[in-house]
């Protein structure tokens, strides 16, 4: 994409409405646009990194074997009266009624909906185990929404649901998906810390909450610094291997990490002085088990062995898939603006020409723009007639994560720059080479 072609109308000025980095950070990037209290436009530039979350967790939702599919934001208040949750929910729910009097909702979630599905169509245990998910818009009404896409009023989440025949294959959904959703935020550049936590309105008896570490996290964390050191890299996950998934929860479960809700400060004593850590975190999913509490209530069973009906056991998943923008802004960032992972950055790198209309500075730079192109990668080119200041100010507040400098001074001598957004380091080659190492050090995060 040529910058002088695309939309991204950044601001030199922070708002005075942005309390928090990313929020800040998003709107003066051009990423987003308030259109009413906690809803937002999603222009161009944040358009594509939401997108680039959205099929890294598409991508693993499928090699753990979970089917996408799509519900209505909109639901009939009918089965949540049934599972007795529309007065219990509270004023989160937007309540509204249609045309001819009819309550129904903006959905903040999807249990009673993706259990009728399923009640309606799944008759014997022979169907299971089955999981389903989908991304979609929900709505939830926050009193005070504020720090942006980070406790907005409407938000982009995967939620999924699990449908098993007994309590023990639940749980080897729910360790699976633990282990999908550690691999789904590693990809992402993030280390999402897995903690017990509370199940709220959901319900259930076991639940994991994933958090980020930031320093504008709303809740403070104590853990044990050796959870930090853990890591998938390159090891295969078999995820119908129940022990092998079980043993990743555990792994990951073991050591100490704990939110100040359910903190115990004798057990934190425990852990060896030098590895005690207190932080602030930011949720980023939530995976639950409630066992048989909607099938029963709405009455989803199936055939069993025997012949007869047994209700099935479940539970749901969440990413909260526009917030996760927020998240690692938070983490990830620093005085001059965003610094995009790897895995999720909007383009692959910045191309910065310090002298435009230079006959010769614009064709080196138009050939890297279009062999990066035709290698698979997408790069910005920045080819307006801004000041050389100007130009870097923009690539180092939108955050992509290599640039290549593009001068007459350096191509006298057969060379450009290639610098990195995270280190500032910077290189001088040909521009063969700076083709080439991108290309390398982009190679682990596509088709993965």
């Amino acid at each position: 994409m040529r910058l002088s072609r695309y939309f991204l109308p950044v601001l030199k000025e922070t708002p005075s409405e942005a309390q928090i980095v990313s929020h800040r950070l998003m709107l003066r990037a051009g990423m987003i646009k308030q259109a009413s209290a906690g809803i937002y436009s999603w222009l161009p530039l944040g358009f594509k990194v939401l997108r680039r979350i959205e099929t890294i967790v598409h991508e693993e939702q499928a090699k753990a074997g979970h089917m996408p599919m799509l519900m209505p934001t909109i639901q009939s208040a009918d089965l949540w009266r049934e599972s007795g949750r529309y007065d219990d929910y509270g004023e989160e729910m937007l309540r509204i009624k249609d045309r001819h009097g009819r309550d129904m909702l903006f959905t903040p979630t999807a249990e009673e909906l993706i259990t009728d599905i399923f009640r309606a169509h799944v008759g014997s245990y022979k169907d299971l185990p089955l999981t389903m998910y989908q991304i979609q818009w929900k709505f939830r009404d926050e009193v005070r929404p504020r720090f942006g896409v980070m406790r907005g009023r409407e938000f982009y989440m995967k939620d999924g649901y699990n449908f098993d025949l007994t309590k023990e294959d639940a749980l080897h959904a729910y360790n699976r998906h633990l282990v999908s959703y550690l691999r789904t935020y590693e990809r992402m550049g993030l280390q999402a810390i897995p903690m017990r936590a509370d199940s709220g309105p959901i319900g259930g008896d076991d639940t994991h909450e994933f958090l980020v570490l930031a320093e504008t996290g709303e809740s403070e964390v104590f853990y044990d610094s050796a959870v930090t050191d853990l890591s998938f890299g390159d090891r295969a996950i078999d995820y119908d291997d129940v022990a092998q998934c079980a043993g990743v929860l555990e792994e990951f479960t073991t050591k100490y990490a704990r939110t100040d809700e359910t903190h115990d400060a004798a057990l934190f004593e425990q852990i060896p002085e030098e590895r005690r850590r207190v932080a602030r975190g930011i949720e980023v999913g939530q995976i639950f088990y409630f066992g048989t509490k909607y099938s029963d209530a709405l009455g989803a069973t199936v055939q069993g062995s025997d012949g007869k009906p047994v209700p099935v056991h479940m539970g749901s998943h969440g990413i909260g898939v526009s917030r996760l923008v927020g998240a690692i802004i938070e983490a990830s960032h620093d005085d001059n603006g965003i610094i995009w992972p790897e895995g999720v950055t909007p383009f692959h790198a910045g191309i910065v020409n310090l002298k435009q209309g230079d006959a010769e500075a614009d064709g080196a730079c138009e050939a890297l723009y279009s062999a990066l192109t035709a290698l698979g990668l997408e790069p910005l080119y920045d080819d307006r007639n801004e000041r050389a200041g100007g130009k870097f100010a923009t690539m180092d507040l939108i955050g992509l994560p290599w640039r290549i400098t593009v001068g007459p001074r350096g191509l006298k001598n057969g060379v450009v720059e290639l610098t990195s957004r995270r280190t500032g380091v910077s290189e001088e080659m040909p521009p063969e080479q700076a083709i080439e190492r991108l290309v390398e050090i982009y190679a682990p995060h596509r088709g993965q």
